[in-house]
């Protein structure tokens, strides 16, 4: 776990190092830290021994410089290189207790995190100069994923609006200690149609014997949706300062399922990398079968996007409209002071 601050706080300080060198007056220096799951973890993992969710091996990472595996779940970069310093953990969720077998870090431990990173550039700095920076810095958080997805696959007896609340309510305690430790300014993603993931639509054929997308689960993501929208409205009025831009995975992700060809696509239903039906029944590695061009496939493996897919969702979350980003896009957020 040394190793992982150690390495992102060297990152930190570069970026620091940008933000107070001198910039032209139309200039708006910011930093950009990152919490948050597999969607965004560029290789976290890979740093964590006994972790059992890494991706630092072929097919993974086939169209990333050099064909490098990384530990990104991709053939190349993800979501967060297009959009900074990263604490995603692939497989962590906004519960402690999502993930914990497979050896995570959780959003939690990735605050804490951040907040020894904070103490070491207040050393660098001063307290004065740290609390400017993080006062202008972004903060992107996508996670919520694996929680819902874990709801599912243990058949809980909880029911989904107590689970909802529950996930909710764990969210703003996590926003809150964020604020807490400077944080001002929140680019958040909801989760997208979960159920439309070709692992999700392999237990629709085998449970339900049809094709199409497992809809509960998609209702599910469009619930959490809707309580994480009303939460920030909320904090938004408790927190002073405080400044959001929450971005709806879940309309910018079926958009493209139901007109692929709009944005390029060809397959929308099976990964591009791994065995059996949908390429869904098996992890995407090196003896997986392997689509020959990525860049018509929205899914990489049974869960994850593809380079072109993770892309898009960057674009459309820096300068995308209302109805994708709201109540502002990530590039009015950045600006917003």
């Amino acid at each position: 776990m040394a190793q992982i601050i150690i390495s992102q706080l060297i990152l930190c300080l570069f970026v620091i190092l940008i933000n107070i060198a001198p910039h032209s007056a139309d200039e708006t220096p910011s930093s950009l830290f990152i919490l948050g799951d597999s969607t965004a973890d560029v290789g976290t993992n890979n740093y964590i021994p006994e972790s059992l969710l890494k991706a630092n091996f072929p097919h993974n990472g086939i169209d990333f410089p050099h064909s490098r595996a990384t530990g990104r779940f991709s053939n190349g970069f993800n979501t967060a290189d297009f959009v900074g310093v990263n604490f995603a953990s692939a497989g962590s969720g906004l519960l402690d207790v999502t993930g914990p077998k497979t050896m995570v870090v959780p959003l939690s431990q990735q605050i804490s995190q951040f907040s020894t990173v904070k103490d070491n550039i207040t050393a660098l700095i001063g307290s004065a100069a740290t609390k400017t920076v993080l006062s202008k810095s972004l903060f992107f958080i996508s996670v919520g994923g694996n929680d819902i997805s874990g709801y599912f696959a243990t058949n809980t007896t909880i029911p989904a609006d107590q689970f909802i609340s529950n996930l909710i309510s764990t969210y703003s305690n996590h926003i809150t200690n964020l604020y807490n430790l400077g944080a001002r300014k929140f680019g958040i993603i909801s989760v997208p149609p979960l159920g439309c993931c070709p692992s999700q639509r392999l237990v629709q054929k085998l449970i339900n014997g049809a094709d199409g997308c497992f809809e509960p689960e998609n209702d599910f993501a469009m619930s959490f949706y809707t309580a994480l929208e009303s939460l920030l409205i909320n904090i938004s009025s408790q927190l002073p300062g405080i400044k959001y831009s929450l971005g709806n995975g879940y309309k910018m992700t079926i958009d493209v399922i139901e007109n692929p060809h709009a944005s390029g696509f060809e397959n929308v239903d099976s990964a591009c990398c791994g065995t059996g039906i949908l390429n869904a029944q098996g992890p995407c590695n090196s003896t997986a079968s392997l689509c020959s061009d990525r860049r018509k496939y929205l899914f990489w493996d049974y869960v994850h996007p593809t380079k072109k897919a993770a892309y898009l969702a960057a674009k459309t979350l820096y300068n995308g409209p209302p109805y994708y980003v709201s109540p502002i896009n990530f590039a009015q957020l950045a600006k917003d002071y």
